[in-house]
């Protein structure tokens, strides 16, 4: 190993000396694609020049990448016309036929690439000690512990984005030996679903449960039952959660599973609020005014004494940026194994300050990728709620559309399912009809009855509209909606007939 001044490579605090460097890979590596130009290929996907530490070759290899990108020969010769003379401190052509001549052995481009990479990861994992170190010794911001916690897991998460050597493809005989045992895992269950139950029969039949990796909005607006539906979802699974042992003594959720709640709206404390009122039966209005018998108080006590152990985590925190999120759904799943993120709501969100000052389409595209992207990692579903535009209540009928969703662009476009809520008693509670000056009385009754008859079939019953499923069908749903308790749950076979009359 070679000792030279550091090189700042990622914007780190530097170091005095640099302690992991080897200029004799770099120059192996270069030599052996000037040799081979397919020996590229075999460290293309995941070596970058930035994680050379010598900076002529950085200039090289990023110009070889740049020709070989285009289908263009690299060789010495060609090589010299594309450098950039007035960056590079020799003689172009001479270096390359050296580093050329010099190389030892043409057959191992990934193992140099390999020793190339490891020491990248090796020097900004100083860097990345240092400036934890620094952070917190000054401290200059006031930042607390946890937040500077925070700050070095998402330095060590983009870290490990830059590139990769272990290769992530497989073969298909591998992903069809995992896609069997999913049906195998969902044959055994009773609901016969693949996914996680959400505790909605219908629901659950067009959907299949909810799927590992997916990322699922649930859209609507203000007071149509997003949180609560979220909030019935999230209790569903959790009180359901059950684990069981396989073969190998290690433990696997066989039904629900462990939930993580991400608030951005509601305190933990109204949350709570919402699920005691959901399952005691009493509303949460007489819970905050405090209008309970003793009766109602013994049942609220009887009911919080069996909610204790349920396995949801409430996070209230008001603001959440994607890295924080990543790193506290990494360090949950590492901790508690969970199954299950819901975010209420996705527009609450913020992104990295480059994509505000991008605007905020590019800062909801950043936030919904990122999303993505976490779901796939953890391998869990994640509920993201989401407002929808205005658009809505200037149509007569005010059933939602994909073209409503605020920034739907984005939105639509990574998300795997897309459901709308939708209530019609919401909006015909809010149409009762007034009587025109030239109106008979007898007509006014008419129009005032036929509205009252809507609004009474209309009652407690709830649209969930699928718009979007990636690997299934689109329709509706119909659910029983209560609008005291915010619970949804599936219809009785007389609400579903008289729903559809």
């Amino acid at each position: 190993m070679q000792t030279n001044e550091v090189i700042n490579l990622d914007n780190k605090a530097p170091a005095k000396k640099e302690l992991f460097t080897n200029i004799e890979a770099e120059q192996a590596l270069i030599g052996s694609i000037l040799w081979d130009n397919k020996n590229f290929e075999k460290v293309a996907d995941f070596l970058e020049y930035k994680h050379f530490v010598e900076p002529n070759n950085q200039i090289i290899f990023k110009t070889i990448c740049m020709l070989l990108n285009k289908n263009m020969l690299v060789s010495p010769i060609t090589l010299k016309s594309y450098l950039p003379s007035n960056d590079l401190d020799f003689d172009n052509l001479k270096y390359l036929n050296q580093i050329k001549d010099s190389a030892p052995s043409t057959q191992n481009p990934y193992q140099y690439g390999k020793i190339i990479y490891d020491l990248h990861i090796k020097r900004n994992l100083i860097a990345i000690g240092q400036n934890l170190i620094n952070d917190t010794a000054h401290n200059e911001e006031n930042s607390e512990g946890v937040e500077l916690i925070e700050k070095a897991e998402n330095e060590l998460y983009q870290l490990s984005q830059t590139g990769n050597t272990e290769r992530k493809y497989s073969f298909f005989r591998e992903a069809l030996k995992n896609a069997v045992n999913i049906i195998n895992e969902a044959f055994k269950r009773d609901g016969k679903i693949a996914g996680l139950a959400t505790g909605l029969k219908d629901l659950d039949k067009k959907l299949g449960g909810l799927h590992n990796s997916d990322l699922i909005i649930i859209a609507g607006r203000p007071s149509m039952g997003k949180t609560a539906l979220g909030t019935n979802i999230a209790f569903n699974a959790a009180e359901q959660f059950k684990e069981i042992e396989n073969e190998e003594g290690e433990k696997i959720t066989s039904e629900g599973g462990k939930v993580v709640f991400f608030s951005l709206e509601m305190s933990s404390e109204q949350l709570a609020t919402r699920i005691l009122a959901e399952q005691s039966k009493i509303s949460g209005d007489k819970m905050r005014k405090a209008e309970l018998s003793k009766d109602d108080f013994k049942n609220i006590a009887n009911i919080s004494s069996k909610l204790e152990n349920l396995n949801l985590i409430i996070d209230d925190n008001p603001i959440l940026t994607i890295p924080t999120l990543r790193a506290r759904a990494r360090r949950l799943k590492r901790l508690h194994d969970i199954n299950l993120i819901i975010i209420d709501y996705l527009q609450l969100m913020s992104g990295s300050a480059t994509k505000k000052n991008d605007g905020r389409v590019q800062e909801i595209s950043e936030i919904t990728r990122g999303l993505k992207a976490i779901a796939k990692e953890l391998n869990i579903p994640i509920i993201a709620l989401s407002q929808l535009s205005r658009q809505v209540e200037q149509r007569e009928d005010k059933r939602p559309q994909l073209a409503d969703l605020r920034e739907s662009g984005t939105i639509e476009q990574d998300s795997d399912v897309v459901m709308f809520i939708f209530r019609e008693s919401y909006y015909l509670e809010r149409m009762e009809p007034i009587k025109k000056p030239e109106e008979s009385e007898d007509k006014y009754d008419e129009r005032h009855n036929r509205w009252r008859d809507l609004c009474e079939k209309a009652h407690n019953t709830a649209e969930i509209i699928i718009a979007k499923q990636r690997h299934g069908p689109i329709g509706t749903i119909k659910a029983h909606f209560d609008s005291n308790f915010t619970k949804f749950s599936d219809l009785s076979i007389k609400d579903y007939d008289n729903f559809i009359e």
